[in-house]
């Protein structure tokens, strides 16, 4: 009987479930992980390749800027906790949201800002978001992120999964030595 009753209890759990998932380039993924992974409601930010036409990726060539790949953070998240526009708010506090070469000391295409949507409820509220972030008249050039459709996610190598805690002195020494912590404080003070 217990087992039924636990079997019933995953079963219903399931159908509730709110779980979606989000898609963001920001530069380097390792900082992007570490600004979603400890937020209410966000189960798992994974870092990952997307948005190119290959059909793999691997750090190596997409560091290299040979896939077309950008650098995301795949944040699985339980949309009755957090939203998908919260969601949009954090990334635009974790970048520079106006380098349209890159972000902070990581230039190239693989480090552009993308917000990916995966339907037009998501793309009309990644636009709308933008459009208020141009309007606040807080940046003195146009907003430079992108919006564009979500792609087939490629997870990151292991060694990149939680690189912000198994690392912590590299990653503060990174992000402190790229510019991205002084900014970030500067910009949304």
């Amino acid at each position: 009987m217990k087992k039924l009753t636990l079997i019933l209890l995953l079963l219903l759990s399931n159908a509730f479930s709110q779980e979606k998932t989000a898609s963001f380039a920001g530069g380097c993924f390792w900082c992007m992980e570490a600004a979603f992974e400890p937020v209410k409601g966000v189960i798992s930010a994974e870092s990952g390749y997307m948005g190119g036409e290959a059909n793999t990726a691997n750090y190596k060539e997409v560091s290299q800027g040979r896939s077309g790949h950008y650098e995301v953070v795949h944040v699985r998240y339980d949309n009755s906790i957090i939203s998908y526009e919260e969601l949009i708010n954090i990334f635009w506090k974790n970048i520079d949201p106006v380098d349209a070469k890159g972000q902070f000391y990581d230039k190239g295409q693989q480090y552009k800002t993308v917000i990916f949507y995966q339907n037009r409820q998501e793309k009309a509220w990644a636009i709308k978001s933008k459009k208020a972030l141009n309007d606040l008249g807080r940046f003195s050039k146009e907003i430079a992120t992108q919006i564009k459709p979500a792609k087939e996610f490629f997870k990151a190598e292991a060694y990149h999964q939680d690189y912000f805690k198994k690392n912590s002195l590299r990653y503060k020494m990174y992000k402190n030595a790229s510019g991205r912590e002084k900014y970030l404080k500067k910009a949304w003070e």
